[in-house]
């Protein structure tokens, strides 16, 4: 194996606060099939083909990020099976990085073998589902998918892929749904959760409307559920609560439910993440607009990878505590990036 490609177990960085960096999450296109409003915005502008990363590229950088430490990632988009050879490329990297904790993020509508696949690389997944209903679906996205959708989870709980239902919280779109969410949970071996919306890009403004913050998702669970927290047993939520569901008849929930409170509650003190957009930047917070620009860096014929390790070590010094960023009584209004998330890596 390449040597860029080992790390000791001690080499994870530290922050100036203190945090061990061990997740790292990539955006392999800013391209996605869905037209979901309040991830794109009004406008569609994309990157160009000869800026994003090539897979070639992106394999070196997680190199980097493995020998600083990383642990974990997580292949996003945009919708990253929209990008030719997504598949192969994970093949790759699993066989490159064998001991690495590999996740991916979906809009579900994946190639129908991609679920077989998925289970033979040990990948878990996380899948965007904003609606149990067909008008909503299309409404929401711009697509009619859902029964493709239902398909690839069907196929991912028949191979016992683990993965993760995700569900933004919408006031007056998708907030009645909630008891139809939590029995998924109750029913099904997956860990269903709801986010809250956050104020990104130029829609900041126009879904402002929209915000509903989770603690009324929990009072009204808790009205239908008892709501058992599994956090003292399980600590590797990231910024998730989450719980079993006990019913009325005193049975427990097969799944879980959870909920993120990304702006009503921060989980900033513990955060072990970074961010690379499928341009090549690299983005220590999620709320800061700093974006340090690596593919110059990597592509330079004099500069290369070890210069790209020195920048990624001081951005990784320099990473700022979101909650002093994101106040907690920011305006819903008021974008905390400039850019929408699919630019960024959802």
């Amino acid at each position: 194996m390449d040597p860029v490609f080992s790390a000791p177990p001690d080499s994870s960085l530290l922050d100036s606060f203190g945090r061990r960096t061990s997740y790292l999450r990539i955006s392999v296109t800013d391209r996605c099939n869905f037209r979901c409003l309040y991830c794109r915005g009004r406008f569609d502008n994309t990157v160009s083909h000869s800026d994003i990363l090539r897979y070639e590229e992106i394999e070196v950088l997680l190199g980097i990020a493995v020998q600083t430490g990383v642990r974990k990632v997580r292949f996003t988009g945009g919708e990253p099976f929209v990008r030719k050879g997504f598949m192969p490329f994970l093949e790759r990297i699993r066989e490159a990085f064998p001991t690495l904790a590999l996740h991916v993020t979906s809009n579900g509508t994946m190639p129908a073998d991609s679920a077989a696949r998925l289970k033979a690389l040990d990948v878990r997944v996380n899948l965007s589902l904003d609606t149990l209903r067909r008008d909503r679906f299309t409404a929401i996205t711009g697509v009619d998918a859902l029964s493709a959708v239902q398909a690839n989870i069907t196929r991912l709980l028949d191979l016992g892929v683990p993965f993760k239902l995700n569900a933004v919280a919408m006031r007056g779109v998708n907030d009645d749904e909630l008891p139809d969410f939590l029995n998924l949970a109750f029913t099904l071996p997956v860990e269903v959760r709801f986010i809250e919306l956050m104020p990104m890009g130029a829609g900041a403004e126009r879904n402002s409307g929209l915000f509903l913050p989770a603690r009324s998702l929990e009072d009204r669970a808790r009205s239908l559920y008892k709501l058992l927290p599994l956090q003292p047993l399980q600590p590797d939520f990231g910024p998730a609560r989450v719980w079993r569901l006990r019913d009325a008849s005193g049975r427990l929930s097969t799944g879980t439910f959870g909920l993120i409170s990304s702006v009503t509650r921060n989980a900033c003190a513990a955060c072990n993440r970074l961010r690379l957009t499928s341009e090549g930047n690299l983005r220590t917070c999620l709320f800061d607009n700093r974006e340090y620009r690596l593919r110059p860096a990597l592509r330079h014929p004099k500069l290369g990878p070890d210069a790209v390790r020195e920048i990624w070590k001081r951005c990784v010094a320099r990473k700022p505590v979101g909650a002093w960023l994101l106040d907690k009584d920011h305006p819903m209004r008021t974008p905390v990036t400039k850019r929408c998330m699919v630019s960024i890596g959802g």
